[in-house]
């Protein structure tokens, strides 16, 4: 009777002790944490979508929700209040924030690496059908004046200080018109082709699909992409909040890694329909694929009787090589030098490379490019120049930039 009573006790402690060492086990692998990024529903957006959809952030040990959000002020404030850890964002989001443009000054969003190049637009709608055609900047003026002989002309864009802003102010100016002489207004990405629709503007920059789908709902014209602006300008970045890229910093390269992955296979035409399958979905970017896949291929259906345009090595680019990626401190203080050519602040801040080196984490890029035999390109600090602009933007010498730029 001892003997049985013996056996239970070392049978019941064997079952404890496989419970117990099995949960430690599944415990041990499973995540620490849900990570949260938001998305706004844009081709561009794909990178993390991408990584969720083939498993790249399982890959790296992650447990990431992807979550659409409704427009770029709602991704800045879930980023900075924590409810969003980070975000497909736009680039220059940070530097707007910070500066007091786009949101509290002083708040960071920190920047770990570019998603994208290329691939937005700007849309001009019916009125300007016969007046003006695809990159015909010289006729811009007079068929704008033509316009406003008729109705008050208002264009929009999609956050004050955000990259569609300069590219359409950029575009402006290159064209010899004040922006003061135009209504310009923010509209969500999604917001863009209905509004349109209905009249409520004549112009518009944003990210596709959306210019693409005015296009083929007729409801106006793709006038000039960003690359034909500036080939192979910085666009959407993974922009994390302080408490992310301070206080778990494994995590985050982790989820770097697994969006350098989806980078990659974004990169290989081959996968491009897959992925414009994937983005049309509802939950994600909601879009005919026929307009996602085109574009995605570099085939950009003009609208208006223009033809179609094709992009040989300019189109959307998630990767080239390790080009797309890395982040530079000399895109985020060209877009401080716009603010001030733009009257958004009155001067460049004395201290305009500690911006740049607070907000871009390009020592933590470098470490995980690194480990995944990634190239970091060696041109941060070097002048460059616009497609469209005379002067050449030297970022230790931003004063001389605003100087020579129309305004």
């Amino acid at each position: 009777m001892k003997m049985y009573k013996i056996t239970k006790i070392l049978i019941a402690t064997l079952v404890v002790f496989v419970i117990s060492t099995s949960f430690v086990h599944r415990t041990a692998n499973r995540p620490a944490k849900v990570i949260k990024l938001g998305f706004i529903p844009l081709t561009d957006c794909a990178p993390l979508v991408i990584a969720k959809e083939m498993g790249f952030f399982q890959k790296y040990g992650l447990d990431v929700q992807v979550t659409k959000e409704a427009s770029w002020a709602n991704v800045r404030d879930k980023v900075l209040n924590g409810e969003l850890d980070g975000a497909h964002c736009l680039f220059s989001m940070p530097f707007s924030v910070y500066q007091g443009i786009g949101g509290k000054a002083g708040s960071e969003m920190r920047i770990a690496m570019l998603l994208n190049n290329n691939g937005q637009a700007i849309t001009l709608s019916k009125d300007f059908c016969g007046l003006v055609g695809f990159k015909e900047l010289k006729k811009v003026a007079a068929a704008l004046k033509s316009v406003q002989s008729r109705k008050e002309v208002t264009f929009a864009h999609t956050f004050p200080g955000g990259t569609h802003d300069i590219w359409l102010r950029t575009w402006l100016a290159a064209c010899g018109i004040n922006a003061k002489s135009i209504g310009i207004i923010t509209i969500p990405p999604p917001q863009m082709v209905a509004n349109m629709r209905v009249d409520n503007m004549e112009g518009y920059c944003v990210g596709e699909p959306w210019n693409g789908v005015a296009a083929s709902q007729n409801i106006g014209f793709t006038h000039i992409a960003t690359q034909d602006i500036w080939k192979n300008h910085p666009e959407k970045a993974l922009v994390v909040n302080k408490a992310f890229a301070d206080g778990d910093r494994e995590a985050l390269k982790n989820v770097m890694k697994a969006v350098l992955e989806a980078c990659r296979w974004l990169d290989n035409m081959g996968n491009r329909k897959k992925a414009a399958a994937i983005l049309s979905r509802p939950n994600y970017v909601n879009a005919p694929v026929s307009v996602l896949e085109a574009r995605l291929m570099g085939s950009t259906d003009l609208g208006c009787d223009l033809g179609v345009q094709k992009y040989k090595d300019d189109y959307m680019l998630f990767h080239n090589n390790g080009f797309v990626n890395a982040p530079r401190k000399a895109h985020g203080i060209w877009f401080l030098s716009q603010y001030v050519r733009f009257g958004y602040i009155s001067a460049m801040p004395a201290n305009f490379k500690e911006i740049a080196d607070k907000l871009i984490m390009d020592d933590v890029y470098a470490e995980v490019a690194k480990s995944m035999n990634i190239a970091v390109p060696a041109d941060d600090m070097k002048p460059f120049k616009l497609n469209i602009e005379a002067a050449t933007f030297d970022p230790n010498n931003p004063k001389a930039y605003i100087a020579a730029s129309p305004k």
